[in-house]
């Protein structure tokens, strides 16, 4: 067997670097391509999905949420919680809001959306609105009579177009604002900010002390944000907080988001598997001409090895090492480009509407994609191989 072997590996090399070696570079060229869109454009979608969880830690819900108990509206004792949270190791931060709805009016505008209360000196810690500002300023502890806003609330000034906003007010103008209770305020526009995902520039933000003197009350919450130190550890520092006699509802920032990332990647990863069928299918077909022809070329040649004596699985078998060559070479020419074109995108992401995007390579994708690019390689060196070798030898040398 290992006689046979050394024959295999003696042929294929002989017959590689004998062969035309431009027919050599294409092949290697095309395989590496091949190599790169297997897990290139699905690190792209991965890198969308990564940077969809991540807005929602730091825009949505950071890493836990905790809401009222069943039946409840409210949060009772913020103040106590807020405490036995922040002394847990491993917790940033936490923020307590108010969430009720209203409606904005400016002049003869006016739009439904989202109000959040927040203590701006604990949400800056929790999520990165404050880091997003286009215009003005961010809330202060003291403000009463202040309210910032986001962009898909505002309208971009001079922007006509269909969607419902307040044509494009500026910092300094007076806002207009009904609470769902009927409670009617007037506020000054401190800032606009702009964050892109998840609908976040629909909401506006006014501060906690002025929450509670339109709702009347003191000391709850509608929910309380929790960012901690290590993404992952959601569920650890859940079963911590029902151990310190946290009773709410506590949930992490995946089952607040259940469902909404699988439902916006689904169309993509649809995309993703038919562009690797494609791909595999390619792979399989140009290995299959190249040794095809290969072997078309030189049947006379394996007419001869086998009149001397070559057995015909050493024959098979160097083919199928060639085919292997091919690939092999190309999954390192491959890996080059992948790093290229990975460093290139993490300094220039790509920008989608969700945010910035760089590809994120997983290792099992990696993985999955050299075994696939063997098998195919190994049964387009295999087939053609096997067929030509079981020829009669008079017919093979005769052609």
């Amino acid at each position: 067997m290992f006689k046979n072997l050394k024959v295999s590996f003696f042929l294929a090399w002989k017959s590689i670097t004998r062969g035309n070696k431009g027919t050599l570079i294409l092949t290697v060229m095309i395989m590496s391509l091949i190599f790169v869109n297997l897990i290139f454009l699905p690190s792209i979608i991965s890198g969308i999905g990564e940077s969809i969880n991540q807005l929602s830690i730091d825009y949505l819900c950071a890493n836990l949420i905790i809401e009222p108990k069943e039946d409840n509206f409210y949060i009772n004792n913020v103040d106590s919680i807020q405490k036995k949270l922040n002394r847990l190791d491993g917790v940033v931060g936490t923020s307590s809001r108010y969430v009720t709805g209203a409606t904005f009016t400016h002049k003869s505008k006016f739009v439904s959306g989202a109000i959040y209360s927040v203590n701006p000196t604990d949400e800056i810690v929790v999520t990165k609105f404050h880091t997003k500002l286009i215009d003005g300023e961010y809330l202060s502890k003291a403000d009463t009579d202040e309210i910032i806003m986001g962009v898909e609330l505002t309208g971009e000034e001079g922007v006509v177009g269909e969607q419902a906003d307040l044509g494009g007010v500026t910092v300094g103008d007076k806002i207009e604002v009904t609470f769902s209770n009927g409670v009617i305020r007037e506020y000054r526009l401190k800032g606009i900010y702009k964050t892109g995902p998840m609908g976040t520039d629909k909401f506006a933000f006014i501060t906690k002390k002025e929450m509670e003197s339109v709702l009347g009350l003191d000391n709850q919450a509608s929910e309380i944000l929790v960012k901690i130190s290590q993404r992952g550890d959601e569920e650890e520092f859940r079963k911590k907080f029902m151990e310190i006699g946290i009773s709410e509802d506590i949930k992490t920032w995946e089952d607040r988001m259940a469902g909404v990332v699988e439902s916006m990647l689904s169309s993509f990863n649809l995309i993703n598997l038919i562009s690797a069928i494609i791909s595999l299918v390619m792979a399989v077909v140009v290995m299959f001409i190249v040794i095809y022809i290969n072997i078309v070329h030189k049947r006379k040649q394996i007419g001869i090895l086998k009149a001397i004596g070559i057995n015909q699985r050493a024959i098979i078998h160097s083919y199928v090492i060639q085919a292997l060559v091919y690939c092999f070479s190309g999954i390192i020419v491959g890996s080059f480009l992948l790093l290229f074109l990975t460093s290139y995108m993490t300094a220039n992401p790509l920008e989608f509407p969700m945010g910035a995007v760089t590809p994120l390579i997983e290792s099992q994708l990696v993985i999955q994609s050299i075994i696939s690019l063997i098998i195919v390689s190994l049964i387009a060196g295999f087939i053609p191989s096997w067929k030509t070798a079981r020829e009669d030898i008079l017919k093979a040398i005769w052609g």
